[in-house]
């Protein structure tokens, strides 16, 4: 087998790709060491398209759609999604965001690097978009690789707020390096002469190119973002038509994430003081949609089948979380409010998603495009007395869906193929680097999971690592910017905080993570090989990151995907719609 015609350097290949509009077999191979790619020269795409004039480049196109804020749970209402990419695909069970919130999570996954060595920790300055160095990110990998690049919608939070820490500029006219067609809505700073923003459903606005595009007041941003996508996909296809150049595009929906305008029907803040009140934002929805799932949905997705919180005691639980006040019946009322309008949100974005594959079904592009749906970040919503949140490593922040499909990876049952090996977002970036041939832009934390999604699982024998800020107080040294570090096995959940509090969670006999364990003294032993898998990865980079677990704490397949099962089924006994 021959390495992908101008690829930078031969490779092991592994995975056939069949392509049906060229009759053809390509290959997709899985790239040896970790070289950083410097960011590319400007003459590079054109170079590379000349050399690729007059073969096609039998690489795959890579189509990534990103929603916001969507729990695993929440697939249920994006059924098209489920059908086109999930059971015509594979799905990972066990996809892991290891920074559960925006801004950081976005960063990962454009650099392939855990936040602590990527250094965008939250939202807000000093450690936001302000932090983030994007001279070279996935996209300049896979430019410099041969393929066309494409951006839409959300970028990091505070874009077009911030100034670029690259060029020193305001950022709503800042392009990153790497994309040859830039669309990334931007927020407004208030002073830059247009309307509309990120956030304002009813009127998205757009850097296109490094000038402001804010045509859409009035219509809802979901089926903009639809639109420009199907265009983008007609583009790459001219495009890899005249040249031979794969195509990469990273849709990005603001879908379900919290966002204005309000609805008649949102519910209304609770608490008695300003320093007490209680918001419970959700997304604007348009009126056609509303009351789709009131039906059905009759609670917030962490509340039990018999309307009440699962947990009634938190004192094991870190301070932060202990200080929260019991779920009152108005919020449970909000609380499913908020449930009705993300649902309705996700269905739009669903239809969008159907509509992004039959265009590449029409261009002739669907046969050797790889499609992957995932989430930045999950959510919890009733569970541990969260009206609503995230950073914490608790199961519903943590897990986010992760569906593939494409040419090699289509799904040999009725409900497609699952793989229960864990996978984190910086191995979902190296895995899809893997499959163009392209060179990690930075010295890359994950790995690519590509031989199990060709050849089964192998196992879970490596922690995830999670992290978050302003989950603590304390001062506890070793912990840098962060206020929680933690690991998470095929079983085992454990999470340090900066004051010194320790969680542990069994998650095979409690998957609601109601009992903390870390002050047990039958799991004495388990604690302290977790601690030292800890203290290999808390600060690691690299290979460093892929640090093995103990022979104690490691899972074979079976056992895995035997544990992953019962994890689900618990859930949804506890917890599902009926």
């Amino acid at each position: 087998m021959l390495p992908f015609p101008g690829s930078p350097r031969a490779r092991r290949p592994l995975l056939g790709l069949a392509s049906a509009t060229a009759g053809l077999v390509a290959l997709a191979t899985v790239g040896a060491g970790v070289q950083v790619a410097p960011a590319p020269p400007a003459a590079t795409a054109a170079t590379t398209a000349a050399a690729q004039a007059a073969e096609p480049d039998p690489r795959p196109n890579i189509v990534v759609v990103v929603a916001d804020d969507m729990r695993v749970d929440d697939l249920r209402w994006a059924p098209r999604t489920r059908r086109l990419v999930g059971a015509d695909g594979i799905s990972m069970e066990n996809s892991f965001a290891p920074y559960p919130l925006c801004c950081p999570q976005r960063a990962t996954f454009l650099t392939g690097q855990h936040a602590h060595n990527h250094g965008v920790y939250w939202h807000e300055p000093p450690s936001g978009y302000a932090a983030f160095d994007d001279s070279r990110t996935i996209a300049t990998s896979l430019r410099a690789a041969g393929y066309r690049t494409g951006f839409l919608g959300k970028y990091l939070n505070r874009y077009g707020l911030d100034r670029s820490r690259v060029s020193g500029q305001p950022s709503h006219r800042y392009v990153p390096a790497g994309w040859d067609e830039w669309r990334g809505a931007v927020e407004n700073p208030g002073d830059a002469g247009f309307h509309g923003g990120t956030y304002v459903y009813t009127d998205i606005a757009f850097n296109h190119d490094g000038k402001i595009d804010n045509r859409y007041r009035g219509r809802y941003s979901t089926q903009v973002i639809g639109d420009l996508a199907v265009d983008m996909v007609r583009r790459s296809d001219r495009h890899r038509q005249r040249t031979g150049e794969p195509f990469f595009l990273l849709v990005n929906h603001v879908a379900p994430h919290h966002g204005a305008p309000r609805d008649p029907d949102d519910p209304q803040p609770l608490g008695g003081s300003e320093d007490s009140t209680q918001d419970f934002p959700s997304p604007y929805v348009p009126p056609a949609e509303r009351g789709r799932f009131d039906d059905v949905i009759d609670r917030a997705p962490g509340i039990a089948r018999s309307g009440a919180p699962t947990e009634k005691d938190v004192s094991d639980k870190p301070r932060q979380v202990r200080n929260l006040p019991p779920l009152s019946r108005a919020d449970l009322r909000a609380m499913r409010e908020v449930a009705r309008q993300r649902a309705e949100a996700i269905h739009v974005m669903d239809r969008q998603v159907a509509r992004l594959v039959t265009s590449l079904k029409r261009t002739g592009e669907w046969e050797r495009t790889v499609v992957v749906f995932t989430s930045d970040n999950g959510l919890l919503q009733g569970e541990h007395r969260f009206r609503t949140g995230k950073v914490w490593s608790y199961e519903p922040s943590l897990r986010v869906p992760l569906l593939l499909t494409g040419p090699g990876l289509r799904g040999k049952g009725p409900l497609g193929d699952k793989r229960y090996d864990p996978v984190d977002t910086p191995d979902l970036t190296a895995t899809l680097l893997d499959l163009a041939g392209a060179e990690p832009p930075r010295r890359p934390d994950g790995t690519s999971v590509l031989p199990t999604l060709l050849e089964g699982d192998r196992g879970w024998d490596v922690p995830v690592l999670t992290e978050a800020t302003h989950t603590s107080g304390g001062s506890e040294r070793g912990f840098g910017e962060r206020s929680s570090i933690g690991v998470r096995t095929g079983r085992w959940s454990m999470t340090r905080y900066r004051d010194g509090f320790v969680e542990l969670y069994d998650l095979v006999r409690d998957p609601l993570q109601h009992e903390n364990l870390a002050r047990s003294r039958e799991h004495r032993d388990v604690l302290a090989a977790l601690t030292t898998s800890w203290r290999e990865v808390k600060d690691c980079a690299g290979a460093g990151c892929q640090a093995p677990l103990p022979e104690s704490l490691a899972m074979t397949a079976d056992e895995v995907a035997d544990a992953t099962r019962r994890y689900w089924k618990a859930i949804d006994r506890t917890y599902a719609y009926r």
